[in-house]
């Protein structure tokens, strides 16, 4: 698991391998990974933007920027939370994505806040060989 905490939000994520939507033959792995916002501060805020930096094991970088995440920009009190599970796939075994949120406060202060970097590892075990 992987956190970051920016201005009270808590972004914690967690990747998964998913071996029954890759084919290692084709250069294509696929990973989920499963995201949550935690409001640990004491005013209500939304996620407006989404911005995300995926780099592949090659050093090939795609940017991808939104409107909210998985068609949603949820709203959260203090104390509340908000799950998501998306996916994205490389042509490498392996990659890093790290992004933001760009979010809104009660009195319309936009700010980001920071999702953490995190690793998208096949297991070592069926990791092949890029040459």
């Amino acid at each position: 698991m992987y956190t970051a905490v920016t201005r009270d939000i808590k972004v914690s994520v967690k990747p998964v391998y998913l071996e029954g939507q890759s084919t290692p033959d084709d250069r294509h792995f696929v990973w989920a990974y499963q995201v949550k916002i935690e409001n640990q501060g004491d005013v209500t805020v939304q996620l407006i933007n989404r911005y995300w930096r995926i780099t592949d094991a090659l050093g090939r970088v795609q940017e991808v920027r939104g409107e909210g995440v998985v068609g949603e920009q949820p709203v959260l009190k203090p104390g509340e939370a908000f799950e998501y599970t998306s996916g994205t796939p490389l042509p490498t075994p392996s990659g890093i994505m790290l992004g933001r949120y760009e979010m809104v406060g009660e009195g319309g202060e936009r700010f980001e806040i920071d999702v953490p970097a995190f690793s998208l590892d096949v297991p070592s075990a069926e990791k092949p060989r890029l040459n």
